[in-house]
């Protein structure tokens, strides 16, 4: 056997080593995430549950999921435990101002452009600028014009080729 013949065997085992070992990577995480698990900390389930850890045990975890709701979960039902500002958010709607002290962005870029004369600038933003376009009214009848103009044309030559055939059907 030569090299050849082994070499689509020898990429196809490195493409399964390399699959399975990104996999068994992503279910250490989750495992890893899972037990760090504790009491208090914000979680949600597989299915789209969000609640609050109440107890761990081995293999299962006691959610409250309201007042007076407390859910039993198996441990791998757990799809990510959440930061307290994130399960805030998504389950209160609290947000957390993390950027109080920076600088506030305007809605608008009106900020950006001011000059020192601010007469000037208004004055400036209210007169019209001509660019060249017609206004829509003008288009429209400029189109109704040109509409009319086809039309007798195309009259008048319908006209002048029924004369033609008048002339020409009375000479047989």
């Amino acid at each position: 056997m030569n090299a050849f013949t082994l070499l689509p065997f020898i990429v196809l085992i490195a493409a399964m080593f390399l699959m399975t070992r990104s996999a068994k990577k992503k279910q250490h995480q989750a495992a890893q995430m899972r037990n760090e698990m504790q009491p208090g900390s914000g979680v949600r389930t597989i299915g789209g549950m969000y609640a609050t850890v109440k107890e761990v045990n081995e293999d299962t975890v006691l959610l409250d999921a309201g007042p007076g709701v407390d859910l039993l979960f198996a441990k791998n039902s757990i799809g990510a435990v959440l930061t307290d500002d994130e399960y805030n958010r998504i389950v209160h709607g609290i947000e957390h101002d993390l950027k109080s002290d920076a600088a506030v962005v305007p809605d608008d870029a009106s900020s950006l452009t001011e000059t020192d004369e601010p007469a000037a600038a208004a004055a400036a933003s209210d007169d019209k600028i001509d660019l060249g376009k017609k206004d829509a009214a003008e288009r429209g009848d400029d189109a109704i014009l040109a509409a009319e103009d086809k039309a007798d044309a195309a009259e008048a030559k319908a006209a002048d080729e029924s004369k033609k055939s008048d002339g020409e059907s009375g000479a047989k």
